[in-house]
């Protein structure tokens, strides 16, 4: 097997699971997101330990993603979280896909399609109460669900919403996300009053689930918490997670290197004195950004040594210093696991951006090794 390797931690991710469980209480469902390739942590392998873990639902966001778990024999409840084009309509209905149904005539295109194949196909409404994305608007969705109801070859199995900025503690934010859950606690008992059943109620993510309890309804989606990264740092004892994944290699070259020398494309840096260089065999194209040349240090035998010159494609390279405790092939840890210094949420800080993008940029040649 290849020296870099992204270790996924399944007992993590139980453990992540268990502690949303404690969290939620017993009665409200899990809707684990496994889409992206779950977030870069494999599809299958992920969906069939959470449903082990006792989660209720599946949320994939293409149509081929959900056929790929499908074909894995996968059974459980699979969510289709985005629009998919209407001729891929009918392979949603073949293999059993959740539509959300935003509108009435995708709801008119997905009964046909239903139609055509005698079925029914299981669908939930999607209300955008401030999301801005996709979903009917909250006083609209009566009518939605009165059609979806109306609809032979449609059932209506779930209402939900989205939530921008759960995740923050700011005053206009929690306000923001209160009036949400208001906007769609009235949809739904309009939907109620009508005699209509709206289903399986779910709007909360991982901040949801942390900072809004009132937002649980029947089931929850949490992403960031299911793959070990609190939303919001300041709570992360709410919900104790785990990193799941941990991104690994090992020294592949070793040499002296003489104050003055130059490394790498660019010519970036130069040695400051007499030190031994390691080469690293993975670079930008298996996920380490090329944005992190300089200001990233990776852990070997405990002690952190600085990444120096430009990150390359495959490869790059570490300065050990003048009398290094460590030897070629040892392993080296980029990010996660137990003994890690660095998670994906440092490096998302470095980059500003999420600990989604860094996990899901792990390219796919990048071989993905299951423990737990």
């Amino acid at each position: 097997m290849r020296a870099t390797k992204a270790v996924i931690h399944l007992d993590c991710l139980k453990e992540n699971i268990a502690s949303i469980r404690r969290k939620i209480g017993p009665k409200v469902g899990i809707c684990v997101p496994i889409k992206a390739d779950a977030y870069g942590h494999g599809a299958v392998r992920v969906a069939v330990a959470a449903i082990r873990s006792g989660a209720a639902y599946l949320a994939v966001a293409s149509v081929q993603e959900g056929i790929e778990l499908r074909e894995s024999g996968i059974v459980a409840p699979i969510l289709l979280f985005s629009l998919p084009l209407p001729e891929e309509l009918p392979a949603v209905v073949e293999h059993h896909l959740t539509l959300m149904i935003t509108d009435k005539e995708f709801a008119e295109e997905a009964a046909s399609a239903a139609r055509e194949q005698d079925e029914i196909a299981n669908v939930h409404i999607k209300i955008d109460t401030g999301m801005g994305r996709i979903g009917c608007r909250p006083e609209d969705a009566l009518e939605l669900a009165a059609f979806i109801a109306s609809c032979k070859s449609l059932r209506y199995a779930g209402t939900a919403s989205h939530f921008p900025s759960a995740d923050s503690v700011c005053p206009d934010d929690i306000a923001y996300t209160k009036q949400q859950i208001a906007l769609f606690k009235d949809a739904v008992s309009q939907i109620h009053s009508a005699g209509i059943d709206p289903g399986i109620l779910h709007i909360a993510n991982s901040g949801g689930v942390v900072l809004h309890e009132d937002s649980y309804f029947d089931m929850v989606r949490p992403g960031l918490l299911m793959y070990g990264y609190p939303p919001v740092e300041s709570m992360a004892e709410a919900v104790p997670v785990k990193p799941v994944m941990e991104l690994v290699t090992n020294i592949v070259f070793m040499k002296q290197v003489k104050k003055g020398d130059y490394i790498s494309y660019g010519r970036t840096w130069q040695a400051p004195e007499d030190t031994v260089l390691a080469t690293l065999p993975i670079g930008y194209a298996d996920g380490l950004s090329r944005a992190l040349s300089g200001q990233f240090s990776v852990c070997i035998k405990g002690k952190l040594y600085p990444l120096v010159g430009r990150i390359c494609m495959d490869q790059c390279m570490v300065d050990l210093g003048k009398n290094p405790p460590v030897n070629r092939w040892d392993e080296v840890s980029v990010f996660g696991g137990a003994d890690a210094s660095f998670d994906a949420a440092d490096i998302a800080k470095k980059l500003n951006t999420v600990p989604y993008e860094i996990t899901c940029n792990i390219n796919k040649r990048v071989p993905r090794v299951y423990l737990g």
